[in-house]
């Protein structure tokens, strides 16, 4: 059986693209998606996506996750900052959990400094734009292998 992996993505990235792309580069969400699907596939891995700008919807997820997949990606986006409740899901988890962010929230202004999740996940990607993403799905497969 193939390993599955969650890949959330929080608010506005449904916007990718279009949308500061000095602090989150030209790829859209769709692109990423693509590109995680693809590696998945050279990985032996099997991901799925939600995306939702809606912090009950994503604390609903979260929830649902938990026997049905080994591992997840988040980037909580906004939510980061200020979501107990993301946090609170996260920590339902017992599977390796990666905390994504396109750009360097500790090079931006300072209440992007601190992440309510930092505490409560496996591990931190940030600032390497889309291709964190593809570094994300590389550690959740190396996690799981252990």
């Amino acid at each position: 059986m193939t390993d599955k992996v969650l890949v959330i993505h929080g608010p506005n990235l449904n916007m990718l693209g279009k949308r500061e792309p000095e602090q989150y580069g030209t790829s859209t969400l769709d692109e990423i998606n693509t590109d995680l699907k693809n590696h998945s596939r050279k990985i032996g891995l099997e991901v799925d996506f939600f995306q939702s700008n809606h912090e009950g919807a994503i604390v609903e997820k979260i929830q649902d996750s938990r026997d049905a997949y080994a591992g997840l990606i988040i980037n909580p986006a906004g939510y980061t900052h200020s979501s107990v409740a993301i946090r609170d899901a996260i920590l339902l988890l017992d599977m390796p959990v990666i905390e994504i962010h396109l750009s360097n929230i500790y090079k931006r202004e300072s209440f992007r400094h601190h992440s309510l999740m930092s505490d409560v996940v496996t591990g931190q990607i940030t600032g390497f734009g889309a291709q964190g993403y593809i570094m994300a799905l590389d550690a959740i497969s190396n996690l799981l292998k252990k």
